[in-house]
């Protein structure tokens, strides 16, 4: 059985670990108040490790299922980590000036001209429905692709979620925004309430997210790479997926989390992400690795 050592994304995220640990050490100061996020680099970088070398034997479906969906159980430790990292580069946050871009262009601030005009509590559900729905794509994703037996499309997948997680990450310290709802605080003149799915989201919010991290739209990057992927091997399906991805740009902006360029950027990213994926995994895989398919379903599973 054709054995492979390492996979992309598994690259992806040691050379995260690599870089983001490197950053820390030049521009972390004082360092003392960085050991969190450095050990939770050294306890990654040494799981990731032990999942490489000791999970060989993939014609088992269950090694092959934790080999190749543990990316997935790794993206909020990654996401909780910036929440210590936002002023790793600067000070504060740099809202006024992506407010006074934004504002040079559509003349008002989308958020506050949503605020003034659009404050609906049925509209508020909508787009709170598609928000809440993000928080289901990936796992559905991972978990629908692993039991179709999906399992290269998966490793695809998770490259481009992977480059895609990592470069909005590094640019949460980079460019730092902590969003309309913080910045704009105490201007709205209405508070955002419904009925069922607007509290899901703030209860998710409230539980999971971190102060700032809102230039790139990290949800809208990931959750276009989740509809690219299921357009193309479910195309039925994913087009009950463009009207909530569509409402999940619309409500990122609209419930005050992101300004619009955080949903452009993030747009941008993801669709990039995915379309290097796509055009040179089999390139950075390797020419020796035979097709995962070929080599699982030939096999005798051990349950």
């Amino acid at each position: 059985m054709t054995k492979r050592l390492l996979y992309p994304f598994d690259i992806a995220i040691l050379s995260y670990v690599g870089l983001l640990t490197i950053l820390i050490f030049i521009f972390g100061r004082p360092i003392n108040l960085y050991y969190k996020p450095l050990l939770t680099n050294l306890l990654v970088a040494l799981i990731v490790l032990a999942i490489i070398f000791l999970l060989k034997d993939i014609g088992r479906r269950p090694v092959l299922f934790f080999r190749i969906l543990y990316p997935g159980l790794l993206f909020t430790v990654f996401y909780e980590q910036t929440g210590g990292l936002m002023r790793l580069f600067f000070p504060d946050f740099l809202d006024r000036q992506l407010v006074s871009f934004e504002t040079s262009i559509f003349g008002i601030e989308p958020s506050l001209w949503l605020d003034a005009n659009l404050i609906n509590v049925w509209i508020t559900e909508i787009l709170s429905f598609c928000y809440f729905s993000y928080y289901l794509m990936l796992p559905v994703f991972l978990l629908g692709f692993f039991f179709l037996k999906k399992y290269d499309e998966i490793k695809k997948g998770l490259t481009a979620i992977c480059v895609t997680f990592f470069i909005s990450f590094l640019l949460f310290f980079l460019y730092p925004i902590e969003g309309p709802r913080y910045f704009f605080a105490g201007q709205y003149s209405h508070n955002i309430t419904g009925p069922i799915f607007r509290p899901l989201v703030d209860f998710a919010i409230e539980s999971g997210a971190v102060h700032g991290g809102c230039m790139p739209s990290s949800h809208v990057a990931v959750a276009l790479i989740i509809l690219i992927f299921t357009m193309r091997n479910f195309p039925k399906a994913g087009w009950y997926l463009i009207p909530i991805n569509m409402g999940l740009a619309l409500g990122t902006v609209y419930g005050r989390f992101h300004y619009a360029s955080d949903v452009v950027v993030g747009a941008v990213i993801g669709t990039t992400a995915t379309i290097l994926t796509l055009r040179y995994y089999d390139k950075l895989a390797g020419a020796a690795e035979k097709p995962l398919i070929d080599q699982t379903e030939t096999a005798k599973y051990v349950s």
